[in-house]
């Protein structure tokens, strides 16, 4: 895993109340830290592999400029620019910010998908699928939940 200067896009979790000018490696959390830093869906889904409701996440209809941040670390994982209507329920995106997300056989509830999840972290965001459109051909499914958009980003 790189530092925060080696890669610009990377967003540490913010400082603990304990010292506010200490950042913390979202891999040296415990699952307590975790519970305390997300709200209960947030945690059900980024840290145990949760799925939100078809239909139901915030950024599903999203459309404005900026860039989707991971809703745990802050890790920079989609440009607005690839986002697309799918039709699948969950906001869809056709690429993944270069090293920002890793990938991982998914055989849960008898079923064979990839999952995708924070490089950063290590957080669940959701599962790619292979009948998205060019250039990719790729179906980022991603729980709004897993997410924070940001359209500050330049």
């Amino acid at each position: 895993m790189s530092d925060s200067a080696a890669d610009p896009d990377r967003t540490d979790p913010e400082p603990t109340e304990s010292d506010p000018t200490e950042t913390v490696d979202p891999n040296e959390l415990t699952d307590e830290e975790w519970r305390d830093r997300l709200s209960e869906e947030e945690y059900r889904i980024l840290r145990e592999a949760g799925t939100e409701a078809r239909f139901s996440g915030e950024y599903v209809d999203h459309d404005a400029d900026g860039v989707y941040r991971c809703g745990a670390c802050g890790t920079t994982l989609f440009d607005a620019d690839t986002k697309y209507d799918s039709g699948c329920g969950w906001p869809a995106f056709y690429a993944a910010e270069d090293g920002a997300v890793t990938t991982h056989r998914d055989t849960s509830h008898g079923m064979h998908r990839t999952e995708v999840r924070c490089a950063n972290c290590d957080s669940h965001l959701g599962h790619v699928f292979e009948d998205g459109p060019e250039p990719t051909g790729k179906r980022f499914c991603i729980n709004s939940v897993a997410m924070a958009f940001d359209d500050d980003a330049e």
